[in-house]
């Protein structure tokens, strides 16, 4: 399987402009650009690896580098054409801890269908990263983060693209993107009342692709660096 690392970003974002780059995923920690660690785990497990992302020279190299395009949809969807494969893995550049086992069980136990999330749960991130902030949503089954590795079908993935570009217009819209979500269903998110199965369920409707969440029980794939506290929490 190949796999799609993000590693587009802005050159104003504060982190990227703290240390003089064009992306935040090639700010450096201990000696390496963050992006390297991503690549390490992806390629160690056996993953060909396609960046999107600015140009650089990165250690282990990707099989394919593709141009920032400018968003988060559009970079992925530069990827999903670049892809050979049926399904492609999708990670973020900015796993400073990500490691091969915790790829490797996403690869392993990941159920059938055309879009498959990582989900963890807050008392998994708190275990093994006592002090770091992370933003939980609170269902029935607990409380989770989103993860940083999905998997998608190629095929899928295109019948869902005009929704994903409509929801993108809409992230700074609450109330346009609670229509599309239905209100009912949002209600039972922020009450805590809604389960992963009606959610799982819902989220398939929507985007007319099967799609399931995969509860995952390594914290470093909910670890992410997104502002300047998060790279001083990692001393």
């Amino acid at each position: 399987m190949e796999a799609i690392v993000l590693a587009g970003g802005r050159a104003d974002d504060p982190l990227a402009q703290k240390f003089g780059v064009v992306s935040k995923t090639l700010v450096p920690h201990r000696g390496r650009p963050l992006v390297e660690y991503t690549l390490e785990a992806l390629t160690q497990a056996g993953l060909e690896v396609i960046l999107v992302g600015p140009q650089a020279t990165l250690n282990p190299p990707p099989r394919v580098s593709l141009p920032d395009h400018g968003s988060l949809i559009a970079n992925l969807e530069a990827g999903i054409h670049a892809a050979r494969g049926e399904k492609v893995l999708v990670a973020t550049g900015d796993m400073p801890f990500l490691s091969v086992e915790a790829v490797r069980w996403v690869l392993q136990n990941a159920p059938q269908a055309g879009f498959v999330y990582s989900i963890i749960a807050k008392k998994t991130i708190e275990q093994r990263f006592p002090h770091m902030r992370r933003t939980y949503a609170r269902i029935r089954e607990g409380s989770f983060t989103g993860g940083n590795i999905v998997l998608i079908d190629k095929k899928l993935f295109f019948t869902a693209l005009p929704l994903l570009k409509r929801a993108l217009e809409l992230r700074k819209k609450p109330l346009a993107l609670a229509q599309m979500i239905g209100f009912a269903t949002l209600l039972r998110v922020l009450l805590g009342q809604a389960g992963i199965a009606g959610l799982e369920a819902k989220v398939s409707q929507i985007i007319g692709v099967p799609a399931r969440a995969l509860i995952t029980p390594y914290a470093e794939v909910g670890v992410d660096i997104d502002k300047e506290e998060d790279l001083q929490w990692l001393g």
